[in-house]
Formats: structure tokens, C-alpha cells, sequence
């Protein structure tokens, strides 16, 4: 069982869980803007039998909101774990509390990043991850690890009990602020059968922010999507050309006439610009849920309600659906030093 919002997919994991005694429940009582749940079957293809509604997906960060860690042995590293993992899952449940669909877990916050961080970004992540899922079992749940450590995603969200990776560099190479990222399909679709974790979906980056794209100009957007879609993605993240930058509303189009599996869009959505995003399947907000709007600051509870309780959003909610991502904790040294 699983929200309308929520691709059949993620649904499976949500059975995997065991939740379905506490949906059927839920689905006893009125309906809330986001309370309606519909049974699916394990075998059912991605994303194919719910209603095509708007997900909110929210990023975690030591603050209310979008979940941003900053793990030992980075830079400005500060905090033990324990106090990572508790404001953490204080922050998902802000999120959940205002009624976004979903959370990605990402540790944002470990600049500079590495292209191979080491074990120790993995186990935190893992067992952040872990601590998130026991705060909310029913809530679809994501995480990315940067930079482009997507099999290190895989093992995490299958560690974890998690439902799906945000994947960069999956189709074609770019160069990015850590370095030249190529391609990764191959390798990761063959490690995450190795490993037993088919049920961990995978939404991949395409022409992804922060990075250049000369030695791919030649390939439209649309074309890349569809190289993600012919490698086995399982959905394809549109964004704009930094974080909180807004995506291209006509690339979005092209996009999704390309392709058939969900489009979601990763970056600048807001309350002002969300009436462009109609035509997505998925909302990944960050920037817009945190205080002035700005990515490193806390969560602000009310900005994130009043955007999943506004007219325009609902409108959006009846063609696509939202998504919000963890950001482990911050340090009060990173929220002060907001222009690294």
C-alpha cells in the first residue's frame, strides 16, 4: 500500500515493510490531501498504477526540512554522530509533519566533496539512514550519497530498508566540480543484482547541475533521458544549473515526451514558479522549505506547510507528485557561513 502519490514501486517496499494492516486503516478514515492509499501488487511496474499526482520530496539537514549532514573527517565536521541522527530525524518528521510525500537523505554539507568518500561516509550514512526509517516507517524513502557514490547508496538504502537512490553520472560523462564523472549504469544495475537489492530504485541526474556539459553537447536533454530509460532508470531528475536554480520548463517538456518513466524535477521549485512544473511526476524541494529560502539554513516549519497546503500546489499535486530531502545535521559554524 501506498500513497496515490507514490510510484507503485516504492509501494512494494512499503509492503516489504509490512505496513499494509496500518494502510488499510488509514484508508478507512477521510481522505486528506496526501491520506489516500492504493493497494498494488509486488509485481506491478514502477510507478504505472497510482494516480498521477504530485510527490513532494524533502531533503533532511540538521535542521526542520531537508536533512544535511556533515560526517566525520570532513572539513567542518563538528558534530558526534548521535546528535546528527537526532536532529536528523527531528527534521523528517518536520517534513512529515507538513506533508511532503517523501525524504532523501544526502550529506550536502560535506564540502568539498570526494568522487570515492571513504567507509566512514558509508556507515553514517547507513546508520542515519536506519535511525530515519524507524522514526518514519511509512514515509518513501531516499538517500544520495555525493559525490556520485551510488553504489555505496545502493548498499546504504539496502542496509537501511530504504526505497530508492538519487544517482549522479548515470548515463554519460560531464565534468563536474569534483572532477570528470563518467558514466555508471553498467556497473551499478549489475551491483545492485549482486547484492540482492533489485527492490532500491534508482532516479538518475541527467545533464546534472554544478557541472559542465561541453563534452556532451551533442546530446540534447531529452536524448539523455532516454539513454537513462534504455539503461533501466527507474526515473530521471531534471534540474537547473545549481541548487536552487529553477529547471527549464521547456526541457522539461521535451523531456517527458521522450520518455515514459517519471520525470521529476531537482532544484529551484517554488511556491511562485511550481505552476511551470505541471507536467512532472515528482517535486524535489530543498531550498525553497529552509528559512529565506536559502539551502543551508533550517528547515522553517511554516514555509514548508503553507507550500503543501497552497491552491497552486494541490493544482501541481493533481498532475505529479513532491519529495523532500534529508540533509544530515549542520554545525552552527556551516549555518553562520552561508557563501563557501
Amino acid at each position: 500500500m501506498v500513497t496515490a502519490a507514490l510510484p507503485s514501486s516504492l509501494a512494494c517496499q512499503a509492503k516489504e515493510r509490512d505496513v499494509t494492516k496500518a494502510c488499510h486503516k488509514e484508508i478507512e478514515q477521510p481522505l486528506s490531501k496526501f491520506a489516500l492509499y492504493v493497494p498494488v501488487s509486488v509485481c506491478q511496474s514502477p510507478w504505472m498504477s497510482c494516480p498521477k499526482l504530485l510527490l513532494s520530496m524533502g531533503l533532511v539537514c540538521a535542521c526542520p526540512g531537508v536533512s544535511s549532514i556533515i560526517l566525520a573527517g570532513t572539513p567542518r565536521s563538528s558534530l558526534p554522530l548521535s546528535q546528527i541522527i537526532d536532529q536528523a530525524c527531528q527534521e523528517a518528521e518536520t517534513y512529515k509533519d507538513a506533508g511532503v510525500d517523501g525524504l532523501i537523505v544526502e550529506n550536502m554539507h560535506d564540502v568539498p566533496y570526494m568522487v570515492c568518500p571513504g567507509p566512514e561516509v558509508t556507515a553514517a550514512m547507513a546508520v542515519l539512514g536506519a535511525a530515519i526509517r524507524q522514526s518514519c516507517p511509512r514515509v518513501p524513502l531516499g538517500v544520495q550519497v555525493l559525490c556520485a557514490a551510488n553504489q555505496q547508496a545502493i548498499a546504504i538504502a539496502l542496509a537501511a530498508g530504504l526505497d530508492f537512490i538519487r544517482a549522479e553520472g548515470f548515463v554519460f560523462s560531464h565534468v563536474a566540480d569534483e572532477g570528470i564523472i563518467n558514466a555508471c549504469a553498467g556497473d551499478l544495475l549489475r551491483y545492485r543484482k549482486h547484492i540482492g537489492a533489485e527492490n532500491i530504485q534508482i532516479f538518475a541526474d541527467i545533464k546534472k547541475k554544478h557541472s559542465a556539459h561541453a563534452l556532451t553537447a551533442d546530446v540534447s536533454v531529452a536524448q539523455t533521458a532516454a539513454a537513462a530509460q534504455l539503461f533501466l532508470a527507474n526515473g530521471v531528475v531534471l534540474t537547473g544549473t545549481a541548487t536552487g536554480h529553477p529547471a527549464d520548463p521547456q526541457q522539461l517538456r521535451e523531456v517527458k515526451h521522450a520518455v515514459k518513466i517519471p520525470v521529476l524535477v531537482g532544484s529551484g521549485v517554488t511556491l511562485e514558479n511550481v505552476k511551470n512544473y505541471l507536467d512532472a511526476d515528482a517535486l524535489i524541494i530543498g531550498s525553497y522549505f529552509k528559512k529565506e529560502g536559502y539551502w543551508a539554513n533550517a528547515v522553517d516549519p511554516d514555509r514548508a506547510a503553507h507550500f503543501c497546503g497552497t491552491h497552486s500546489y494541490h493544482q501541481c499535486k493533481a498532475s505529479s507528485e513532491i519529495l523532500c530531502e534529508i540533509f544530515s545535521p549542520i554545525s552552527k559554524e556551516l549555518m553562520e557561513f552561508k557563501n563557501f
